[in-house]
């Protein structure tokens, strides 16, 4: 059989076991009430997907330190210690401590935090000081200032060429429209600038206090440990490298038990012929389905297979990564060409469709109904007999056992 026929014949007996109780259309108002049932349940069997892939601590979740450790290291700014611990600090009079937080979201996940990014929280608590929230206050009031003083004297020098024309042309003060006269400009923007010179030693002295504490230089001196954030950096692509087909492992575990208890149930009602449970059973079994290969691609996508073939490429042909997509092009299609090959010898194996096909009096290659005394398909032109090689009477084509002598026809 072809690949074209057994996709043919496999949409036919979905199509029938979608919509037939017992060889009988279903009605509209109960095929309506199949189709939102299967809504509904697909609906929740995402849901559970979901739920159940956050179970396993995500590798921000585990290492949730690397992400600003690492912007830390990448940052060749000067003033990029001050910044860091601005950041690390909370301004919440009560703020809850680091450690205890990573604690909490860790409860009754899979998985456990780094012990690297619990040291590091130790040291993120230990700067989050009284003192040190109440200067950096002091520090973003100052800097507001110096703002609102900036602000004011750009307005003074994009008023000062106006009120240097109306100085001239001997218009009154009151009815200025400006912000201070032109004699008086040259004065107030000098004054501002002290002011805000005077404010930015303040910030600095500030900002000095803040780095010249024991704790700080601690904190500092950690996030200077090359050995320390390359056993995170190892720790943190491990996580990566494994999270998706972890979250796979847990999505497929949930949606097997359902797959198996529908796909029993569904035999069980053809059994027994009770067709309304099978018709529900079949729909079940294809909702469970339908998450489960989608799945399945999308750990081809994000995967550890696709990981380690990008990581294969990268080590081979450097940064092209497109060769990635070239491989699954080639990869994919042979794969599916297997399974059909396997299914095709698993379940439609020509011994076993012929015998459904000639219990129905059907050709045993096409499976069009026959006449009974045709030896040949009038639709497709294959010979539905044999001669026995033992009493050399015509026997079913493709059976186990001649039909007149019993003799075994396995050669």
């Amino acid at each position: 059989m072809g690949i074209k026929q057994w996709f043919r014949g496999g949409w036919r007996v979905f199509w029938r076991r979608s919509r037939l109780v017992n060889g009988e259309p279903l009605n509209w108002f109960s095929l309506i009430v199949i189709i939102l049932v299967d809504v509904f349940i697909l609906i929740n069997v995402f849901n559970g997907l979901n739920e159940i892939s956050r179970w396993p601590l995500s590798p921000d979740e585990a290492q949730p330190c690397y992400a600003p450790w690492q912007a830390y290291r990448q940052d060749s700014r000067s003033d990029r210690e001050i910044r860091f611990l601005e950041q690390q600090i909370s301004l919440d009079p009560l703020p809850q401590r680091a450690v205890e937080r990573l604690q909490e979201s860790s409860k009754g996940r899979l998985g456990s935090i780094s012990p690297i990014c619990l040291t590091y929280a130790k040291y993120q608590d230990a700067v989050n000081r009284p003192l040190h929230r109440e200067r950096l206050k002091q520090r973003q009031e100052k800097q507001e200032q110096i703002q609102t003083l900036e602000a004011t004297n750009a307005r003074i020098r994009q008023e000062y060429d106006s009120a240097l024309l109306e100085q001239l042309a001997g218009q009154p003060p009151d009815q200025s429209i400006n912000l201070v006269e032109a004699a008086q400009a040259k004065a107030t923007l000098e004054a501002n600038n002290r002011q805000i010179a005077a404010l930015k030693t303040e910030i600095a002295a500030l900002e000095q206090a803040m780095l010249r504490e024991a704790n700080s230089q601690a904190f500092l001196k950690f996030l200077g440990e090359d050995a320390t954030f390359a056993q995170l950096e190892r720790e943190y692509q491990h996580s990566q490298f494994w999270y998706p087909s972890l979250q796979f492992l847990l999505q497929t575990l949930f949606l097997l038990p359902p797959i198996g208890v529908a796909l029993w149930v569904h035999r069980l009602g053809d059994r027994h012929r009770h067709g309304l449970v099978g018709l529900m059973s079949w729909h079940l079994l294809v909702i469970f389905l339908i998450p489960l290969v989608l799945k399945i691609f999308e750990l081809l996508q994000v995967g550890a297979l696709f990981q380690w073939l990008s990581n294969l490429i990268l080590a081979l042909f450097g940064g092209f990564l497109f060769l990635v997509s070239y491989v699954y092009i080639l990869l994919i299609p042979a794969l599916g060409f297997a399974l059909i090959k396997g299914a095709q010898a698993l379940f439609l194996n020509p011994q076993r469709q012929a015998t459904a096909r000639v219990q129905k009096q059907r050709c045993v290659r096409c499976g069009k109904r026959l006449r009974e005394l045709d030896q040949y398909c009038p639709y497709c032109g294959y010979r539905q007999y044999i001669p026995c090689p033992s009493c050399q009477q015509l026997t079913y084509r493709h059976l186990l056992y001649c039909r007149h002598c019993g003799t075994s026809l396995k050669f």
